[in-house]
């Protein structure tokens, strides 16, 4: 198995391996900071938050900051250009490609997501991570929510879920969302990151 994914294997052992803990009081303070300052730049611009719902909404809500969602994962290219009619919010069909799979653990229960980009995208450099879990539609917003992603050049990741954001469409109903493909349902409860206010 671990032919498979070499590079993961490489993250797992340099991990386990690493000669001190990591300090989870770091982490915890850099993942708050990056909270404040979402909050504040919402505050401050008009968009994605209407002024009228401004105080509804802010601070915006999360699930306790835990590093054991912060796990590596292992890039599987997709050499399929086919494009993929994403529904949106809108009702509308947005073109969007796979670019891989993410292998991953979580919990110890291992999984799986589609990374894409939009069909037309200058480059590759951004992924593309919608998702839906099981707080779906009860802790977190019904139809999903998303992780964005720096293209490397290792295909290791960092998959962070304490950095899960809602779809704009959440704060207001202008912004055209794509949704969750069934590939990206999770079947477990990922609580991490934004929640519903």
């Amino acid at each position: 198995m671990w032919r498979l994914f070499p590079a993961l294997l490489v993250v797992i052992l340099a991990i386990g391996c690493s000669s001190r803990p990591p300090d989870d009081r770091d982490y915890a303070a850099k993942i708050a900071a990056e909270r404040a300052a979402k909050d504040e730049a919402f505050r401050r611009d008009a968009n994605p938050i209407p002024e009228e719902r401004k105080a509804e909404l802010l601070p915006l809500a999360y699930f306790d900051i835990d590093p054991r969602y912060d796990v590596p994962a292992s890039l599987t290219p997709s050499h399929d250009e086919t494009a993929i009619p994403m529904p949106t919010s809108t009702g509308t069909m947005r073109q969007m490609r796979r670019v891989g799979i993410l292998v991953f653990s979580l919990n110890a229960q291992p999984l799986r997501l589609t990374a894409f980009v939009e069909v037309g995208a200058p480059n590759l450099n951004r992924l593309f991570v919608p998702f839906s879990d099981l707080t779906s539609g009860t802790d977190t917003y019904p139809a999903g929510r998303y992780l964005d992603l720096d293209r490397t050049a290792t295909g290791v990741y960092a998959l962070d879920f304490n950095r899960a954001y809602n779809p704009y469409c959440y704060y207001n109903a202008a912004y055209e969302c794509p949704f969750p493909p069934a590939e990206n349902r999770l079947g477990i409860p990922v609580r991490a990151g934004e929640t519903l206010k």
